[in-house]
């Protein structure tokens, strides 16, 4: 591969134009505009480019019905896929900053670190993903690897409209590369990840007079205190969790007969995730007895913990591999962070979903991308994707084959 196949203003100018698009995940418009965007830009690889319709999401109000969430479409693009090698590719779209967001705009905050929405997370992954199989095309050995790219829409809210096709895609695959941005702006991996789930319990009481009768009243509201306490009381070192909104009651005279809690959970162990999720019908159970109330329980875990198997570390070294070659030092470390890393693993593919730029301060208004990185991850990323090509895991060497 020629050392240097990469046109970093090109690179930047790409990504510019990405973030000036809101693609806040309910933003639909938006996304619609970006999904264009990518669908011509990732129209230079020699594959199929389609939009997948999302998956039906439902979700629940406040008052505890049910509705269905709108999402936007999932870029999908498949290269060679009669391939005896194939590989996943992923990144998403959406941002996590609405429309209505005061957070829009970029500046430069010196000749090498430009703030703005998205440019780490992930648009300039997203550019780094189209740079490298680019550069990766123009190899004597590109045939001999087929691969597919899923763009998704909704993966800053959990991609619950976009999973199963996760699922799809990675099945079968020899290894998976996401490019969510590096875990510390030295360009660090994330390794282990813990899971999350989301869950909303809407509880059901009894209204009465808070003055006249209340005994006769089945209080909703102190139900959810209850079961909030108890919610912390379940917590161990392998799971956090935290009660993020209450919702209900009615006037100061009227005890209250609904109340909605959303929670999220933070499993580190796959056996951790399924323990609460047993215990939590159980103590389910209680609360309905104490409080002589009905519940309701939606959502559930969203991404399982991803634990780095022998397969996945040969895929680790491996980057680490074609990173000393490029004269990058490439380490890694575990973190609390979920993404669509954890999906693919749940299917038993390798993946390391670090693959992005360097930056930093994603999900705020101070979110940065150091644009060097750009052509930097690049490099990385085609040069893996050979190393990929030429059987580098399958062979169970990771210096076999010639360079990129």
């Amino acid at each position: 591969m020629n050392p240097s196949p990469f046109d970093p203003t090109a690179m930047l100018a790409q990504v510019q134009a990405w973030s000036a698009i809101n693609t806040g995940t309910g933003n639909l418009p938006g996304l619609a505009q970006q999904a264009a965007a990518l669908t011509e830009a990732f129209a230079a690889l020699p594959g199929t480019v389609e939009l997948v319709d999302p998956a039906p999401v439902t979700a629940v109000a406040a008052d505890g019905s049910a509705f269905e969430k709108p999402h936007g479409q999932h870029l999908v693009v498949r290269v060679r896929p009669q391939a005896n090698r194939r590989i996943l590719l992923t990144g998403h779209m959406d941002t996590v900053f609405p429309a209505d967001h005061p957070f829009q705009s970029q500046r430069w905050l010196d000749d090498e670190t430009l703030n703005g929405p998205g440019v780490a997370d992930m648009k300039g992954g997203i550019a780094v993903m189209l740079h490298a199989l680019l550069a990766f095309e123009q190899t004597a050995g590109a045939s001999a690897l087929g691969y597919d790219v899923l763009i998704n829409a909704d993966e800053e809210t959990g991609s619950l409209a976009s999973a199963a096709l996760i699922a799809e895609m990675a099945a079968g695959k020899l290894a998976a590369l996401t490019y969510e941005p590096a875990a510390l702006p030295d360009g660090t991996l994330a390794h282990e990840r813990g899971g999350t789930g989301n869950y909303s319990i809407t509880i059901s009481g009894k209204s009465a007079h808070a003055g006249r009768n209340p005994h006769e009243g089945r209080n909703a509201i102190v139900a959810a205190a209850d079961l909030i306490l108890r919610l912390k009381e379940m917590e161990n070192d392998d799971l956090t969790i935290n009660p993020a909104k209450l919702e209900g009651g009615a006037a100061n005279n009227v005890v209250p007969d609904h109340a909605l809690l959303r929670f999220n959970i933070r499993p580190k162990s796959t056996a951790a995730m399924e323990a609460f999720d047993n215990n939590l019908n159980t103590l389910l159970g209680s609360i309905e007895a104490t409080h002589e109330v009905a519940t309701h329980r939606h959502g559930g875990v969203t991404r399982p913990p991803k634990a780095v198997d022998p397969a996945a570390q040969r895929l680790f070294d491996l980057v680490r591999t074609c990173g000393a070659e490029l004269g990058q030092d490439i380490g890694w470390q575990s973190t609390g962070g979920v993404c669509d890393g954890n999906n693919i693993a749940a299917c038993g593919v390798p993946v390391v979903d670090t693959m992005g730029v360097r930056g930093g301060a994603i999900h705020s208004p101070q979110e940065y991308l150091i644009v060097p990185s750009l052509a930097e991850r690049a490099a990385l990323s085609a040069r893996v994707i050979e190393r990929l090509s030429q059987g580098a895991l399958t062979q169970g060497v990771l210096a076999e084959g010639t360079a990129a």
